[in-house]
């Protein structure tokens, strides 16, 4: 299995369970369209549209629900679903990396993947396009790598170690 260095080309790594929960998310969200539009019309019917908060606050839900079926649609638009890689000498998607933080004894166990994963493991997972997913990807252990927080402090950690993740 060939694991992506550019999750926006090269699609999204997701487990079976992730896939199917994010599917079934969506189309529970797809299904409640026509609830919602009821909901939207019936707030309608109670009055003035300007100082009707329920209608507003029904508008602003569809919206966020919208939302969400837009990006779970391009999402599972550009997954791969699949089993992680069974080795792993560098940092890719769907590894488990272990880094040190310079000047720190204690280390950091994460799962380098998608966000979307997170529901399905007890890692923190960071995304490749986060600052320090996007620093360690192909690095193997024994690299130090130097990144930039948002805030513009810039912070060096050693990868430890890299493995298969393990669902």
């Amino acid at each position: 299995m060939s694991t992506p260095t550019d999750e926006q080309d090269q699609g999204i790594w997701l487990t079976q369970e992730a896939h199917d929960r994010l599917k079934a998310e969506l189309d529970q969200l797809v299904a409640n369209r026509p609830a919602m539009a009821a909901e939207i019309n019936a707030r309608r019917e109670e009055g003035d549209l300007k100082e009707n908060g329920g209608y507003h606050a029904a508008k602003e839900e569809q919206g966020k629900q919208e939302g969400r079926i837009r990006q779970l649609t391009d999402l599972l638009r550009k997954a791969r679903v699949g089993d992680a890689p069974k080795t792993a000498t560098n940092a890719a998607l769907g590894t488990v990396i272990t880094i040190r933080f310079a000047g720190d004894d204690d280390t950091e166990k994460f799962l380098l993947g998608s966000r979307e994963i997170a529901g399905t493991t007890e890692l923190t997972v960071y995304s490749p396009e986060s600052a320090l997913g996007s620093a360690i990807m192909g690095a193997a252990p024994g690299t130090s790598v130097t990144y930039q927080t948002p805030n513009g402090k810039d912070i060096t950690v050693e990868v430890v170690a890299v493995e298969p993740f393990v669902p």
